[in-house]
């Protein structure tokens, strides 16, 4: 059972670390403005470092690893897509008391998206899924198992305690059995039976950046790897509305059996988002609340 708390190990970070660490490292920015950047995430701190630079600090030893494969993908992944994604400019190591690697960003411009408040939905939809097939399409060797890439059973007790938690919280108001259906329909849902592809694997609104309407940048590459197809599939609930999902899922072209697996990913980090985020994490478990909605009435 969750506990509600945020996750374990966090290490603190306010502006003066930052400042410390960049004169001690970057000393060409020491005079650049430090400021802490508002962010729902749970495993990086966001500083802005001047006008056009981000520094990305990991919150737990967890997130050690994610700064590591950043810097070997992402100048690899660049070119091959056609969104923006973050161009690492420091190589920042432990000092001044901080244990983890960290790096500093160019910045990218835009908003998160919000559901229910998308000004273009259908044109995101088509841009997020050029997106998804630009990166299955990547032929790179070597790809690391993507965070959320493995079979949908590995997921099945967690869901279905969470779901058992949910019950205990009435409050919440979450329709425990319709979510069982849903979950062990993508149970059923035949596995992915060719080969992995490259994926996002966490292509959460915080993880997107829009402008007028549409896709920007996508941020974030920490779960990447490769992976069942339908774990890049989470903007369909967690973002999209209904008719914006269908041109998602039709400009995609996805298969009965990855849908649905999909939709059973999807439900399931909300179902262990919620309860275990309701205290301490607004955005995750407003992001929650919107999937499990969409959801169920999706089916």
């Amino acid at each position: 059972m969750s506990t509600g708390q945020p996750h374990p190990g966090v290490h603190p970070i306010d502006d003066e670390l930052v400042r410390r660490l960049i004169a001690a490292q970057f000393p060409q920015w020491a005079g650049l403005a430090v400021e802490r950047f508002p962010s729902g995430g749970t495993v990086n701190a966001m500083y802005r470092l001047g006008d056009g630079m981000v520094v990305r600090l990991p919150l737990v030893e967890g997130g050690a690893k994610d700064v590591w494969m950043e810097r070997e993908w992402l100048p690899l992944l660049a070119s091959r897509l056609p969104t923006a994604i973050p161009e690492v400019l420091g190589a920042g190591e432990p000092g001044e008391g901080y244990p983890w690697p960290w790096s500093v960003y160019g910045w990218l411009a835009g908003e998160n998206p919000e559901a229910g408040a998308l000004s273009e939905p259908v044109l995101l939809a088509k841009d997020l899924a050029e997106f998804v097939a630009a990166m299955r399409s990547i032929t790179l060797p070597g790809a690391p198992q993507a965070h959320r890439g493995g079979p949908l059973a590995a997921l099945d007790a967690s869901t279905r305690a969470a779901i058992e938690e949910l019950r205990g919280i009435p409050q919440e108001g979450v329709d425990c059995d319709a979510a069982t259906a849903v979950w062990e329909d993508a149970l059923r849902a035949p596995a992915w039976d060719g080969p992995p592809v490259w994926l996002h694997a966490d292509l959460m609104p915080g993880n997107l950046l829009v402008g007028g309407g549409r896709l920007t940048s996508v941020i974030d590459f920490g779960c990447m790897g490769a992976g069942d197809p339908a774990c890049d599939l989470f903007p369909a609930w967690n973002l999209l509305p209904a008719e914006a999902r269908e041109v998602f899922r039709e400009t995609l072209g996805v298969d009965d059996s990855t849908w649905r697996r999909g939709r059973g990913r999807t439900l399931s980090q909300a179902l262990i988002a919620l309860p275990y985020y309701r205290k301490t994490n607004q955005a995750m478990t407003h992001n929650a609340r919107h999937v499990i909605r969409a959801v169920l009435a999706d089916v």
